[in-house]
């Protein structure tokens, strides 16, 4: 697979919070259309629109995990444990690599220091969206 970071900081540049750049990069690949994901993930950036919850890109790749990994079945929902784990390790790796997965502390609001502005957040959340989810596939 071509890594698409760049099409996530594209439209990033345009306006896209974090959670929908990296989400609506990807809806060819979830089968979804990108205007439904922009509005899906709207309330996600600026960490859950208050600084407060988990990075939007973040919480974009986590809802990625889940219309990549869940089976849909609504009458036996088996497939959250197996989603749970991909967005799991996600969450670690960003923590990892990032510093740390809530925006106030990427942005350092209460230090003054910034741990990672959010393309490089973005391009992080790209990055494990593509090795977590779609390693191995041709898009």
């Amino acid at each position: 697979m071509e890594p698409r970071s760049e099409l996530a900081a594209e439209r990033h540049a345009r306006g896209y919070n974090c959670a929908q750049a990296v989400v609506c990069t990807y809806a060819d690949l979830v089968g979804m259309d990108e205007t439904t994901l922009f509005k899906a993930c709207e309330g996600l950036g600026l960490g859950m629109g208050g600084m407060e919850g988990t990075c939007g890109a973040l919480s974009g790749a986590c809802m990625l995990a889940g219309l990549v990994n869940s089976t849909g079945d609504l009458a036996h929902p088996t497939s959250k444990g197996s989603t749970y784990a991909l967005s799991r390790q996600m969450v670690a790796e960003f923590g990892r690599e990032a510093g740390a997965t809530a925006c106030h502390d990427l942005k350092g609001r209460e230090t003054g220091v910034v741990l990672t502005p959010c393309p490089r957040c973005i391009e992080i959340a790209c990055e494990l969206v593509e090795k977590t989810l779609f390693s191995g596939k041709d898009a």
